[in-house]
């Protein structure tokens, strides 16, 4: 079963579009799949965030798009390594929602998406308070720190996975 929870547009995506936020326990399609992310909290309720050294992202969900020939599942334990140190195991991660983006419009020349891509997003729930964790040296990411949902939506206003943390 999937649930919309939010719908917008964003201006990374040059044409008229729709971005859909979904709960969804189900993976999306595999073929338009284009990125995974990871929502990782700790006992405390706070969740682990990456702050990415790339313009217009800075503090996020740990999560990028897959490489050549890699699952979604491979792909998310990969950047969540890669962006936060933090190395968990595929069976500690469960899908949760993804993001649905659709073109309105054809695309314009280069756009090197298709017209319909998901974004997939899982969850993890630790059983202790997150450790001190840092991003390995040579990562696109300058660090990673467990925060609170109060402090997420200060630094993270407008995301627009945003409304996917009242979900977890």
């Amino acid at each position: 079963m999937t649930h919309v929870v939010a719908s917008c547009v964003v201006p990374w995506i040059p044409v008229d579009h729709r971005l859909d936020v979904i709960l969804s326990s189900a993976l999306p399609p595999a073929g338009s799949t284009t990125s995974a992310f990871a929502f990782v909290s700790d006992s405390i309720g706070r969740t682990l965030l990456t702050c990415v050294d790339r313009v217009g992202r800075g503090w996020d969900i740990p999560g990028g798009h897959l490489e050549a020939g890699e699952s979604a599942t491979e792909a998310v334990v990969r950047e969540l390594q890669e962006e936060t140190g933090l190395l968990l195991e595929l069976s500690a991660l469960s899908v949760f929602a993804w993001q649905r983006v659709e073109l309105l419009a054809p695309a314009p020349a280069g756009y090197r998406y298709a017209a319909l891509t998901h974004m997939v997003m899982f969850r993890a729930r630790l059983a202790t308070p997150g450790a001190a964790t840092a991003p390995p040296a040579g990562s696109e990411s300058t660090g990673a720190e467990w925060l609170p949902p109060t402090r997420i939506k200060e630094l993270c206003a407008g995301r627009t996975w945003l409304p996917l943390l009242e979900s977890l």
